[in-house]
This record gives structure tokens, C-alpha cells and sequence, in this order.
């Protein structure tokens, strides 16, 4: 069999231009309606830097298949793709080159465009939405608004990291772990600045309850999302310290007889008003200081001091801590900086007991003697007893807490959405009225660098008449955190031209929740907390009809794992090795061509520093999409890393040739009046060929529509062509088996391999003819039964041969009844007595009356 050499790269620049020329941004969609209903699939939409890394291949390369599968399958897909524009990336991007980033943001767009279409994504661009573009971020300010009018929405001081160099607020995040900026490497400094905070702890209770529902989502984002919400039952104590009364919060209420102090925040209101008497003190929050007060122990009486200490989270649990030294590892560490020594146990295990002085920090344990009432209980039963103490007199309760605190939002950043607020001397904060929305953004040719908030040295952006009593009035100068823009893309996305209101919830809920959602295990907490969140409040302010799922917009999370790169290092001192100081010798080892030692190889995480990084556009260049589509997916089950390796691509583009060979090959044996072969004249090979064909067929739908086990559909779509092409020559196999098998694999391969599938249909079917990328998934037919021949004898003769199922002589009724059915058995048997029946392995022997 002669085998032509296939350029795959050359295709797709041939397919690209042919399904444009049919009127097509990029690929042929389905002529035909839907008849399953809708699949809302997509992947999170990346932000513009100008270039598609391999996790962008990876995770779109998912998407674009399982959308293509889903669409052959009859569903009605919603696979859009959009810009997560807006961010601190692009505005330091803008001022490194001198020009806005407005400019440099559509420019990546462009360029990124370009490089999704040579991957051959099939998304639908109709629905394209971009958060940078007014358009969009005109309802990002509505719903900010929205919030606002509902009480989300406020506006406090707060403490945050301050760039003194760059004069900018900085996330924790942008914080290393000596203190210094990423950007500029000055100390950070802490500042109280006005913020604006969303209300996010409002749905606490539902955000931690309702992960129970999400059964199709990761356990190990669920447990992610969990800890962060971090929902703790225990009591609420009420203590009286000097004149002031305060509330503190514990989970081990049983070890109140164990308390030495009492520990405060920093910025809890009685520490605040220690400050302004003892100024000097306060000088030593950071660290820990005694106060000039006592507290009194509401069950024993006692006095215990009073300290500020850093360990105590501000808003969390009243900002106040029971110090247990005994039994809590951060009070007994502090408790011994502050210069004390002895401490109190209360609880001891169950089977032993304490040293002098010795801290028992475990959950369980029996109360000692010193825990008056409860001495003798387990450690548990205290807990519960201690707080039907508390709540009969009136000195606490029962209460549940959470450790996520609301939402920051406001950026002093010039990139994002403005806050949609006016500030007047007279009214106070004004809301700006929906009909001046948006507040846009002004132009500027570039940005400056320095100088804390952009926006408010832009005196025509800030001065502005409040529209509520027209007095001279300033804009709010901030901007909103990125993360808002990406927290109602998914719903935007359902109605994206809509220009009357954020959405319609008439066209949105009949298309809601999202029923895939995929991207990286690294936005498990901040981006899909604060969708749940936005989901949650949009449901219950009416904008669409969550109730059925309470208010969840995420039916089923997929995870893909990270795309790791192959790294090379110096072995002795573990230098990252760049491309140009290694090579690779013929037995396939790296040496460093400084000093000839070989080099460490491993996979590491893609990073510049590593310079292990892989340009997914170079290997399109040299592979083409389809192989490079391929190779992604066979690399690695998809919650798994990936570790990518170019030259195994090589395999990969073997069998898309032997694709295209089968149809060269087939296409030299058709002829117009082919006509499929009815099943029940099949040769023994052709059963061989149509089983094989029609399991693997079985377990490629089922990868891509249940399982997702989509590196095992590369495996066995190459069984499938190789099981073809190894039937090719043999002359038992008819022509029209083979073809309509290999239609089918054209069929299913197309989500993965557009390209190919085209050019195969097309060599054995000359264009014009109907795209293969528009055809219904293929059609898993029933497994036929193998035959064998039975020798039939009739009174010690040998008469005829009878074709039948394996397990003919299993039923002996049945194996008589269809003999019988036959001409020969008519012929030799039928009308006469049957005597005897015996039933041997492919022999049927028949006794009858002469």
C-alpha cells in the first residue's frame, strides 16, 4: 500500500480559508435545530497579555472539543469566550511603555484572537464580552449599585498595605514574605484608608451550606471553599472589662475555668480608646502590651489582665480571645513573651496526666477538679454543659462564626471599573443615577507611575455637580477589584447586547446554571467564591430564577491541572539552564556545555526564570492544530499535570497520517453504486471489524459525555484507525464495511481534529460536499453476534451447513426452531418425526422416522 506524505500544517491553513469561504468565522457550525436542549459548557476567560500559554491550550483545547462533541450530539452549546480585561497587569504594562492601556489591552485582544483561531477554537464570538469595554463595565457599576441600594455595599476604614515608593494600595498577595513590595521592594507600610467592602458574610451560612449540593464540583475545591468560609460553632461570652463590655468568641467554652486573660485586637473599640489616653502603649500593639485594665471571668468571678495581641484577627470572633495558655498553643507562646510562666489546666487526658506547668492543647481529655461544676465530664460533654450554663444566667450563647470577613473592593488603581459614587459635602455619599451610567473611564495617552490613586489627579473626572442638590461635589476616585468584573460574566454572557438592564432574567434563567465550568485549581477560592456570592444575591434580588438550585450558577467545576514544563539545571549548583547552555546528545542525554556535566532534567511549573517555558503558537507552526490538539489531550488524564513534552508529538502525527492514508486508500475502491452491506450477510471478518468498530465507538462517547477521560479517547481513536487499516487488504472485509466504519471515526475524531477530518472527507468525497464537522454524532449500533457452522446430520448422514450464533445449542428448542426454519431443513427434516435430538459442538445430529 503506498503511503503519501501529509503536510498537517498545510492544512490548516487550506481548512481555515475553505470554512471561511463557506461563510464561517472559523468552522462550519450544525445546519440542523437542536433536539436535546441546552449545554451551557465554558471555560474561565483568560486575561489579555498578548500571548497563549499552554494552560490556555490546555484548558480551551478542553472546551472546544467537548463543545463540538455536545453540539454533534443535538444540544443547543453555549461555549462563549470573553476578556478578563481590566487589572493591575495591564496599567504597569502601559506605564513600562509609555502609552494607556486601553491601547495596549485591544491590541492583546487582537493578537490573542489570532492565535485562538490557529488553534482552531470553535467559540461562540457572538456572545463576546469584554470587561474593560463601557459596555460592560457600565452594569458592573449597576450592580455595584445594586448591592449598595440593598445594603451589600458600604464604605469603611480599614487597614491596608501601602507602597510608599509607588504610593499605591497593594493586595496581600503583592506582600513577599520579608514585607516588601513586588513591584518596588520598599517595606510596606500599614495604613487606615476609606474602603469600599461588598457584604459577602451576609451568605456566609448558604455559601458553606450549599457546597453540600455542589455534587458535581472537585472535593478538593468544596474543602478549599470550605476552610476559607471557615464556619465554626461555639459560645459568645459576654465579659466585663473596667467599664466596658465585650463580647468574645471560643470553640472550647469548657476551658473558661482555665483562663489567665483576656486578649484584644489592635482596633478592637477598647483598645482604640487606650490609644488615645496612652498613646505610648500603643506604640507596642504590633507586638503585645498589657493594658491598664482588668477583665472579669462572668463564671468564676476572677480578675484576669488585659492585653492586645497581634495573634488576634481584627473582626473575627469580636476581636477578642480567651487566653487559655494551658490549653491553646498561640495563648501559651504569647502568654510566655508577655513574661509569665505559670499556667492552669482544666482538662487532662483521658489516660494520664499533666506535669507542673505543663500545656495539654488537645480537643479531648476529662475536666479536673479545678473545673468546679464540670470536673469529671469529657472534655465534649463540658463544652455543651458549660454553654447551658452561660445561657441560663444571661452571660452567653450558643453561635456560629465565620472566618470569611466581606469583600474589599475598592483598587486605588486607574484600570478597572470606577466606582459609581459621588461624594457631596451636603448629601453625603449619592449613588450616580442610572441613566449617567457609565462613569467612564477619562482618555490618556499614558499613565504615571507614581502618585497614589490615578483617577483623582484628573481634575475633570473628579469635579463633578452631585446630582442629587447640584453643589460642587467629587467623584470616588477608586476603582473596582478586578475580581467583581469576572463575579457575573457568566450571566452577561446569555444576554451580551442587551443595553436596558444587566440582564433579562426572561432569557437568562431558562439558560442557567452553568452546566461545565473549567479552569485551573488556582481560582478554587477568590473568583468562584465571589461568583457563588454574586449568583446568590442576583437570585434574590429577582434578576433571575436560581431558586431550584439555590441561587448556585455552577452545576459541575472540572479542574484541569497545570502544564509543566521541561526544566534543566547545572547539577551542582542549581542553576536554570537556558536553551543555548545545554544540548542534547544523541543518546538523549542534556550536558552543560560550560563545564560537560549532565544536566538535571525535570518538570517544573512554566515560569521566565526557569526558561522552561513552551510557546503553544510554535508548535502549531510546526505540528499543526490538530496534532498539537491531540497531543494535549493524550498527554494526561485532565485533573492531572502535564507534563509536556514536544517530541512524543511525533506518535501523534503518525497516526493523523494513517487517518488520511485509510482514505486514500479507501478512496481508490469506491464507486457510486456502493450500498451498505445488510448486517446479517457480514463474513465472519467484517462481524470482527464492525464490533471492534462499534465498542470503541461506545467508549469514545462515553469519555467525552460522562467520564471525561478524554487522553483514553486519543487511545482509542488510534485503535479504531488501526484496526481499519489493518483490515484494508483483506479480501473477506468488504469495501462498504470499511467505509461506513471509518465514516464514523471521521465523525467522532472532528471534535479533535477538525483539519483532518475535513481533508479525509474530502478525499473520498471531492468538494463540494457536506462538512464532516456538520454531521450528528455517529450512531452506536448493536454488536452483532458471531456466527459458526454447524454440520447438521440426519440419521447418520451429513446433510447441510448451518450458520448460527455461538450459543445455538444452549437452547435446545430454539436451535430446533431455527434449523427448521431454513430451506435445508425443511428439505431434510421438516413434515417428518423427530425422534432424537443431539446437540455437540457445531454438530446437530437429528433421528427421525424413515
Amino acid at each position: 500500500m503506498s503511503r503519501r506524505i501529509f503536510d498537517l500544517t498545510k492544512l490548516d491553513t487550506k481548512w481555515m480559508a475553505r470554512w471561511k469561504q463557506q461563510g464561517c468565522s472559523l468552522n462550519p457550525r450544525r445546519k440542523v435545530a437542536p433536539t436535546k436542549g441546552k449545554i451551557y459548557s465554558t471555560a474561565m476567560f483568560p486575561y489579555p497579555s498578548g500571548i497563549l500559554h499552554m494552560g490556555h491550550l490546555r484548558v480551551y483545547t478542553i472546551a472546544d472539543v467537548l463543545a463540538r462533541f455536545y453540539r454533534m450530539q443535538g444540544y443547543n452549546v453555549i461555549n462563549p469566550m470573553g476578556w478578563d480585561a481590566f487589572g493591575l497587569p495591564a496599567e504597569n504594562a502601559a506605564v513600562d511603555r509609555n502609552v494607556s492601556p486601553e491601547k495596549w489591552t485591544k491590541l492583546n485582544i487582537s493578537k490573542m484572537k489570532v492565535q485562538m483561531e490557529a488553534m482552531l477554537a470553535d467559540f461562540d464570538w457572538d456572545r463576546e464580552v469584554t470587561t474593560c469595554d463601557p459596555a460592560y463595565y457600565k452594569w458592573t457599576q449597576k450592580l455595584f449599585l445594586l448591592m449598595y441600594e440593598h445594603g451589600y455595599a458600604y464604605r469603611k476604614k480599614a487597614e491596608i498595605n501601602w507602597d510608599p515608593v509607588d504610593q499605591t494600595v497593594l493586595a496581600n498577595e503583592q506582600v513577599d514574605s520579608e514585607g516588601r513590595s513586588w513591584r518596588s521592594g520598599a517595606v510596606v507600610e500599614k495604613r487606615l484608608l476609606e474602603q469600599w467592602f461588598l457584604g459577602i458574610t451576609r451568605f456566609a451560612k448558604e455559601l458553606n451550606a450549599d457546597l453540600d449540593t455542589l455534587d458535581e464540583w472537585p472535593a478538593k475545591v468544596k474543602a478549599m471553599q470550605r476552610n476559607w468560609i471557615g464556619e465554626s460553632t461555639g459560645a459568645a461570652i459576654r465579659f466585663q472589662v473596667g467599664d466596658e463590655t465585650t463580647f468574645v468568641y471560643t470553640t472550647r467554652a469548657e476551658t473558661i475555668f482555665s483562663l489567665q486573660y483576656l486578649a484584644l485586637a489592635a482596633d478592637h473599640p477598647i483598645a482604640t480608646k487606650v490609644k488615645q489616653t496612652a498613646p505610648e502603649l500603643a506604640e507596642k500593639y504590633d507586638t503585645g502590651v498589657k493594658l491598664p485594665l482588668e477583665a472579669t471571668n462572668p463564671v468564676t468571678n476572677e480578675k484576669v489582665p488585659v492585653f492586645v495581641a497581634p495573634y488576634v484577627i481584627s473582626g473575627y470572633g469580636h476581636g477578642a480571645v480567651m487566653g487559655c495558655p494551658a490549653h491553646d498553643a498561640r495563648d501559651y507562646e504569647f502568654w510566655k513573651s508577655m513574661g509569665e510562666s505559670s499556667i492552669r489546666p482544666t482538662v487532662q487526658p483521658e489516660n494520664g496526666s499533666l506535669g507542673a506547668d505543663e500545656p495539654y492543647f488537645g480537643d479531648s481529655g476529662v475536666m479536673n477538679a479545678d473545673a468546679q461544676f464540670l470536673a469529671g465530664l469529657p472534655a465534649a460533654t463540658a463544652r455543651e454543659k458549660i454553654v447551658e450554663h452561660l445561657e441560663s444566667h444571661r452571660l452567653g450563647q450558643k453561635h456560629t462564626t465565620y472566618r470569611l470577613r466581606d469583600w474589599l473592593v475598592s483598587r486605588q488603581r486607574f484600570w478597572g471599573a470606577p466606582i459609581p459614587i459621588i461624594h457631596c459635602k451636603r448629601c453625603g455619599t449619592v449613588p450616580v443615577p442610572e441613566e449617567q451610567l457609565p462613569v467612564l473611564l477619562p482618555k490618556v495617552d499614558k499613565l504615571l507611575g507614581r502618585g497614589g490613586s490615578p483617577l483623582a489627579q484628573i481634575p475633570e473626572f473628579v469635579n463633578v455637580e452631585c446630582p442629587s442638590c447640584g453643589a460642587a461635589a467629587r467623584r470616588d476616585t477608586d476603582t473596582m477589584d478586578t475580581f467583581m468584573d469576572s463575579s457575573w460574566y457568566l450571566f452577561r454572557y446569555l444576554d451580551p447586547h442587551n443595553e436596558q438592564q444587566l440582564m433579562d432574567p426572561k432569557v437568562v434563567s431558562p439558560l442557567l446554571s452553568v452546566d461545565q465550568y473549567l479552569g485551573g485549581v488556582e481560582h478554587a477560592i477568590l473568583h468562584l467564591l465571589y461568583v457563588r456570592f454574586v449568583s446568590k444575591f442576583l437570585n434574590k434580588i429577582g434578576y433571575w430564577d436560581g431558586s431550584a438550585v439555590n441561587g448556585e450558577p455552577i452545576k459541575k467545576l472540572v479542574s484541569q491541572g497545570m502544564v509543566h514544563g521541561r526544566t534543566f539545571t547545572e547539577p551542582e549548583t542549581g542553576r536554570f539552564l537556558k536553551p543555548d547552555e545545554y544540548e542534547i546528545l544523541a543518546d538523549g542525554r542534556a550536558v552543560v556545555k560550560e563545564n560537560g556535566r549532565t544536566a538535571a532534567v525535570s518538570f517544573e511549573k512554566m515560569s521566565k526564570s526557569k526558561h522552561n517555558g513552551a510557546d503553544p503558537s510554535e508548535c502549531i507552526a510546526r505540528h499543526g492544530a490538530d496534532a498539537t490538539r491531540a497531543h494535549v489531550l493524550f498527554q494526561a488524564p485532565i485533573e492531572d499535570v502535564l507534563n509536556w513534552d514536544e517530541d512524543k508529538i511525533v506518535g501523534i502525527e503518525r497516526w493523523l497520517a494513517k487517518v488520511l492514508t485509510v482514505a486514500d486508500s479507501l478512496r481508490e475502491r469506491l464507486d457510486k453504486s456502493l450500498q451498505p452491506k445488510p448486517t446479517d450477510q457480514y463474513s465472519e471478518p467484517e462481524i470482527s471489524v464492525h464490533n471492534e468498530c462499534q465498542q470503541l465507538l461506545r467508549s469514545i462517547t462515553d469519555s467525552l459525555g460522562k467520564t471525561l477521560s478524554l487522553n483514553t479517547v486519543i487511545s482509542d481513536y488510534m485503535k479504531y484507525t488501526n484496526k481499519i487499516y489493518s483490515e484494508l487488504n483483506n479480501k473477506d472485509v468488504s469495501t462498504a464495511v470499511l467505509y461506513g466504519s471509518y465514516m464514523d471515526l471521521l465523525k467522532a475524531l472532528s471534535p479533535v481534529a477538525p483539519s483532518v477530518s475535513e481533508e479525509a472527507n474530502e478525499l473520498l468525497h471531492p468538494w463540494p460536499t457536506e462538512s464532516v464537522l456538520q454531521a450528528d454524532w455517529p450512531e452506536i449500533r448493536p454488536l452483532i453476534a458471531a456466527t459458526v457452522s454447524y454440520t447438521v446430520m440426519v440419521n447418520g448422514r451429513m446433510r447441510f451447513v448451518y450458520h448460527g450464533p455461538e450459543n445455538l445449542i444452549e437452547d435446545r428448542e430454539g436451535c430446533i426452531s431455527q434449523i427448521l426454519a431454513t430451506t435445508d431443513g425443511q428439505k431434510w427434516i421438516g413434515g417428518r418425526n423427530i425422534k432424537k435430538v443431539i446437540l455437540k459442538p457445531k454438530t446437530v445430529v437429528f433421528i427421525v422416522e424413515k
